[in-house]
């Protein structure tokens, strides 16, 4: 009898358990379409399920940000846009939320949201019809869907402990790939998005330098997902990491440019081109729909600091020895590799830190080599070459 009733009770615990993990299996968008009725602009998803969106609106530009569970974006070819909406975007924006990013003509606000069941041949289907508006109403708009807004990651300064080296400990290495979900980066001339270009480069540097068997590598993130460009160098302090480099590809008019270069953090930038990449960087929260009203800015006040300094000094002796191995490896390089910009990216206050733009997107053989496994194996090996004797000189120096 207890026997029997044991089988029960491990019965009815495996159907609870299954039954978790078909509710835990994400949403399905196998459609999305645009449609215009007046002064009314619809934008129609094609989902697996009914879902309620959360939906706010930001300004300058002027952008609706839909929220949803997580969700597997399935909906095949190009999607025309039509009325206000020139374009849109979409990916992971957090474990757990899909984030789709319209981008406004002009403003507009959020008529009504609606489901409708399956019929006539159609699943489920999530409306949000958009209704031209002047700016002040927009504006009045976004005061009101404030409350819809995600809490950022980290609210407030973080404290951080350095963690005491120990001796013979593996040197943590924090590789952050750009970009990612709903902000994809460049798009270059072999119609491959950047963020998918970098992310396969950091996974193949990771595996070289962890081939060394001399370091601990982190990535900031291993898929297909956004992180604000603080919550990034946030990563790399909350794992002690004692370099951090950042990978981007970038993107310029001249298709004969190509080369790749590393940045430092400066206020002032080097160049003219130093200070358009830092203004295309720097714009990826905006890209992705972050409320940037409600992002705190721990590190303002801090690059004046000494401890600043001294780690600005380290990161460009890290890059003047990453440009050097590149060129040594056979990456093409820009003729001035070595250049400084205000990355936000940057600013870990602790952490040496470079920003390794590796090539332009816009020319095809330089695009063509950052996606090959040859560009991604040359790149890789530089990498590890120049965290070698960065870490030797640390040593050197008692650090």
């Amino acid at each position: 009898m207890f026997s029997k009733v044991r089988q029960i009770i491990i019965l009815a615990m495996l159907c609870l358990f299954q039954a978790g993990l078909v509710h835990a299996k994400n949403i399905e968008i196998s459609g999305a379409r645009f449609g215009l009725n007046g002064k009314v602009t619809r934008f129609v998803l094609d989902v697996s399920e009914k879902t309620e969106p959360s939906i706010f609106m930001l300004a300058d530009p002027y952008r609706v940000v839909i929220d949803l569970p997580e969700a597997d974006w399935k909906a095949a070819g190009t999607v025309a846009t039509t009325g206000a909406v020139g374009g849109f975007r979409h990916g992971l924006f957090m474990p757990g939320t899909y984030r789709i990013v319209l981008d406004l003509e002009e403003p507009a606000v959020v008529k009504t949201t609606f489901q409708l069941p399956p019929k006539a041949g159609y699943g489920h289907r999530m409306v949000v019809d958009l209704e031209a508006t002047s700016r002040s109403s927009f504006m009045a708009a976004v005061t009101a869907s404030k409350k819809a807004i995600p809490e950022p990651r980290s609210q407030t300064a973080e404290v951080f402990t350095p963690k005491p080296k120990v001796r013979g400990a593996k040197r943590v290495v924090m590789l952050d790939a750009g970009h990612g979900g709903p902000d994809p980066g460049n798009l270059g001339v072999i119609g491959v998005h950047e963020k998918v270009i970098v992310l396969n480069l950091v996974k193949a540097m990771k595996a070289e330098l962890e081939r060394t068997g001399r370091y601990e590598v982190r990535l900031t993130r291993d898929r297909d997902i956004f992180y604000p460009v603080r919550e990034r160098f946030r990563i790399a302090r909350r794992n002690h990491a004692d370099l951090f480099i950042s990978v981007h590809a970038d993107s310029i008019s001249n298709k004969n440019t190509k080369g790749g270069s590393v940045y430092n953090l400066s206020e002032v930038a080097s160049d003219r081109e130093a200070g358009r990449l830092a203004a295309r960087e720097n714009k990826s929260d905006v890209i992705a729909g972050v409320n940037l009203d409600v992002v705190d800015d721990e590190v303002s006040g801090i690059l004046i600091d000494l401890a600043q300094r001294e780690t600005m000094n380290f990161s460009a002796q890290f890059a003047e020895m990453l440009v050097a191995e590149l060129n040594g490896q056979g990456v093409p390089m820009l003729p001035r590799g070595h250049r400084y910009a205000n990355l936000g990216v940057l600013k870990a206050p602790d952490i040496p830190s470079v920003l390794l733009e590796a090539g332009y997107l816009t020319n095809e053989s330089n695009a063509k080599f950052l996606n090959s496994n040859d560009g991604r194996r040359k790149i890789s090996r530089a990498v590890v070459k120049a965290v070698d004797k960065y870490f030797e000189q640390m040593v050197a120096l008692g650090r």
